[in-house]
């Protein structure tokens, strides 16, 4: 059984501005920045496309036109931005239950084994973060944004629903969006039915998707990534081989 990096709510989610419509110019944009704008949403004023990633309507007018990477396949990934090192990544647990907090533990323990740059560390403080992870809504799954100005992304929201799994999948989808955090795009951006089932390609955006070395490449897939677009309900939570390899080149 496959669940989308964002699935889709089976009923009314208030965090979603329903009431509103983007307008066709917004799509145009992003369809213009070869984003693609299957299931566009607005998620408290800002855009979510391609499951699980924020824009804010800021952030799209300062995108300039993307450089798209063609040919590599199956490799490693990440945006052209990353988070500057060395520091401590403060990571705050927002009223989570216990599943989830297990996750998230268990979500930073797999960053902090890996001989990186940037050590995270789970706190308790409302006023001092780096990045804050919550769950809210409905489904399973999550969300999350790319660094900015050499710091990670603030938020990460991993839907209720995917406690109902275990904390292995919790742990699972916890590392996925704090890896989007740090700067790693999907494994298999350029074909989301590799591991969905169906989709296409997300394109390249002026977020880059820039091939990390030492991962594999074309005709090669990474079928156990953390980063895959899609998820099973027996994920361990735990990195690839090249997952490793990805992060200790960028960091």
């Amino acid at each position: 059984m496959f669940t989308s990096c964002e699935e889709e709510p089976t009923e009314a989610n208030p965090q979603l501005d329903g009431s509103e419509e983007i307008s066709a110019a917004v799509i145009q944009r992003f369809k213009d920045l070869h984003f693609n704008t299957d299931g566009i949403e607005l998620v408290d004023g800002n855009y979510l496309v391609e499951g699980d990633m924020i824009i804010t309507p800021e952030a799209l007018e300062e995108m300039s036109d993307p450089i798209i990477v063609e040919g590599p396949k199956g490799e490693q990934y990440r945006t052209y931005n990353l988070v500057s090192t060395p520091r401590t990544i403060r990571v705050l647990g927002y009223q989570l239950n216990s599943t989830m907090s297990q996750g998230l533990d268990r979500a930073i323990a797999n960053y902090n084994a890996l001989n990186l740059g940037f050590t995270m560390q789970r706190t308790n403080s409302t006023s001092s973060w780096d990045i804050a992870v919550q769950s809210y809504g409905s489904g399973a799954g999550g969300v999350a944004g790319f660094p900015s100005g050499g710091d990670p992304y603030q938020y990460v929201n991993v839907y209720p629903g995917t406690a109902s799994y275990g904390v292995s999948v919790v742990e699972h989808v916890m590392t996925h969006e704090l890896g989007h955090c740090v700067g790693l795009r999907h494994t298999d951006w350029f074909n989301r039915s590799i591991s969905c089932g169906s989709g296409g390609n997300e394109g390249g955006s002026s977020y880059g998707a820039v091939h990390i070395p030492g991962t594999p490449s074309q005709p090669n897939v990474d079928y156990n990534s953390i980063m895959l677009s899609c998820f099973s309900a027996n994920e361990s939570g735990n990195f690839s081989n090249y997952d490793r390899i990805a992060l200790e080149y960028l960091y």
